[in-house]
């Protein structure tokens, strides 16, 4: 028997990111944005062209969409140095929860509009 253990789905998304073992991330898809991307996508239809990987890149931008603790922009801050070290990353999130803001969230009536108080 295994003990039951807590991973937050923000720290299995940066690890997953930055894993060289899994070369497709499968919960992130690439967007094609210029001439040269919609290129290689109409050309991956008939040849097996690889599309960029996230952590190709020197900078990652994750958006929290619902809010985010300081718990976990700290838990990012000091995961990505050890997975690659030089990877800039900005965090960026709808708002910043507290620890009073969770109840109100959990058991708002109306959850499409919690009433938070502004």
């Amino acid at each position: 028997m295994l003990q039951a253990s807590y991973k937050p789905l923000l720290k299995q998304i940066v690890e997953e990111i930055f894993n060289p073992e899994k070369p497709d991330p499968i919960d992130i898809e690439h967007m094609s944005s210029g001439l040269t991307d919609l290129l290689k996508t109409g050309i991956s239809m008939f040849m097996k062209v690889s599309r960029p990987h996230p952590s190709d890149h020197p900078l990652l931008i994750l958006f929290m969409v619902g809010g985010i603790t300081v718990s976990e922009a700290k838990m990012v801050k000091d995961l990505v140095p050890s997975l690659k070290p030089g990877t800039q990353v900005i965090v960026l999130s709808t708002r910043l929860l507290t620890p009073r803001n969770i109840p109100e969230l959990l058991f708002a009536t109306d959850r499409l509009h919690p009433d938070l108080g502004f």
